[in-house]
């Protein structure tokens, strides 16, 4: 007999000796089992139901997971809990009226927003206690309905800033409690504990009453500190790179000579009509018969550019970017964490860790995520449909994470990334990307009206260098406060709630 390779063969009437072909090395990525334990008394409570989909498993081991944690438990809420005060002001119809004759007005969704921006604007007709609504130092911050248990921390940034009854205030008997309930509700297994009840049904809407019941690791007062504190400085990292963007576009506003962006409406409308109307020429339309893309106040505001400026560009030059990336849909398949790369949404652009993240399955994307989803620090992001002109400038820490098809990406020159970014966040620009909206329910703009935005280019160099290098280092100053806050979480985990 003779031996022959590969599989066996039958040659005439002679069967050949096969070599053991090698064995296949499976590789498979275990994912742990889960499993809780229930108690008669819940499935009665549940409607004496047996399936595990009635129970949030993961819920239920959060909920066991602290109560045998090993400094024990205490109550967030109630007479001997942490909290000193938890509240939301009471519901009131709301009269909006424009911007200029109110009180800026914020609403939940912005409440984890690094620097939110009043889109709406409260009347002094309101009747409500102004005072009541506004935002003191030293809380945390709650929602109460809709996407439930977001957490945050009144900073400088949002200290005295009008914000909606949605949200609960609370505040701490002891100072250092602030950060340490932010870092537990923030972490996996504090968030489902805040979220759920104790059989793992989510609750849709939270009450200051439901705190009570909320347990939480009585973990020792260094601990509690050490963890306060990186929170406040997270916080504060936040607030000077906020600082640092103010200061960014008053230079901006200042080098241009640009007034207030309502003086720009004033002298294109005539007077003497019952509503604002304006006339153009039938050259200028542009193939566009929407009275939006034709608002005067864009071709003010390029004018007035092109009088203070060393030249009007637009964006879509090759000075300004190196390309303008827009994808289109694909249907999108996601694992769980662990397994997928990071994954989030336009609604979450403005945070500074994304509330909204998921993870999408390497496997089944990993063309489209290396040539197409995946973002990196320096791009420039702008919102492109619902919520038009939503502007971040990339982070350290978002570096190649994936964002949805509902963003433009823009790369702009390595020169030009900070003041590329310091223009489009402006009012001024922000008109200008609104101008080119079109749809009648869900606006759009696609990538070639970002790319005929004007920017403005600076009569003194030094000045447009100088404010490309502070929105560069408000940029990593929001890294590093991301970085501080998760050392706060891997504390919490780590040494609080799965202390050994």
């Amino acid at each position: 007999m003779e031996e022959a390779g590969g599989i066996g063969m039958v040659n005439s009437n002679l069967a050949y000796k096969t070599k053991p072909l090698p064995e296949p090395e499976i590789i498979v990525n275990e994912r742990p089992l889960k499993w809780c334990s229930v108690s008669l008394s819940d499935v009665v409570s549940r409607g004496k139901r047996l399936e595990a989909s009635v129970f949030d498993v993961d819920a239920k081991q959060a909920w066991m997971q602290v109560s045998k944690c090993k400094y024990g438990a205490s109550m967030l809420g109630g007479d001997a809990g942490l909290i000193e005060s938890a509240y939301y002001p009471g519901r009131f119809k709301r009269v909006y009226c424009d911007k200029g004759a109110g009180e800026p007005f914020y609403l939940p969704s912005q409440m984890s927003d690094i620097k939110p921006k009043a889109e709406k604007y409260i009347s002094a007709l309101t009747k409500c206690d102004m005072q009541e609504l506004k935002l003191k130092g030293n809380t945390l911050l709650l929602t109460r309905s809709g996407t439930i248990g977001t957490v945050s921390c009144v900073s400088r940034t949002t200290e005295g800033k009008v914000f909606s009854d949605d949200v609960i205030r609370v505040t701490f008997k002891d100072e250092f409690d602030m950060g340490f309930v932010y870092a537990f509700l923030k972490s996996k297994t504090g968030n489902k504990i805040l979220t759920t009840n104790g059989y793992g049904a989510v609750i849709t809407h939270l009450e200051p009453e439901h705190l009570a019941t909320v347990s939480i690791p009585n973990a020792p007062v260094e601990l509690k500190k050490k963890i306060h504190e990186l929170i406040v400085r997270s916080f504060e990292l936040r607030d000077e790179s906020n600082e640092l963007i103010d200061q960014a576009t008053a230079m901006l506003v200042k080098e241009l000579h640009l007034p207030d962006i309502g003086s720009f409406d004033v002298d294109f409308y005539k007077k003497d009509a019952p509503v604002e109307t304006f006339s153009i020429k039938m050259s200028d339309m542009a193939g566009r018969l929407d009275a939006s893309y034709h608002v005067p106040i864009v071709d003010a505001i390029t004018e007035h550019l092109q009088k203070y400026a060393d030249e009007v560009t637009s964006i879509g030059d090759k000075r300004i970017s190196k390309d303008i990336i827009l994808l289109g849909r694909f249907k999108r398949v996601y694992v769980d964490e662990g397994y997928g790369i990071t994954f989030f949404g336009g609604r979450s652009i403005g945070e500074l860790d994304p509330t909204d993240k998921r993870y999408l399955s390497l496997s089944q994307h990993d063309k489209k995520i290396k040539e197409e989803l995946t973002i990196h620090e320096g791009m420039i992001l702008i919102t492109c449909s619902g919520t038009i002109g939503n502007i971040a400038l990339v982070p350290r820490h978002w570096d190649k994470w994936a964002m949805t098809h509902d963003i433009i990406r823009l790369v702009p020159m390595d020169d030009m990334i900070g003041f590329t970014y310091i223009w489009l966040q402006s009012e001024y620009a922000e008109k200008m990307i609104k101008a080119h909206a079109y749809g009648s329910v869900v606006t759009h703009i696609e990538k070639d009206h970002l790319s005929s935005i004007p920017i403005p280019l600076l009569k003194d160099h030094i000045v447009q260098h100088e404010v490309n290098a502070l929105a560069l280092d408000a940029n990593a100053k929001r890294y590093e406060a991301y970085r501080l806050e998760q050392e706060a979480l891997r504390i919490m985990n780590d040494e609080v709630i799965n202390a050994k």
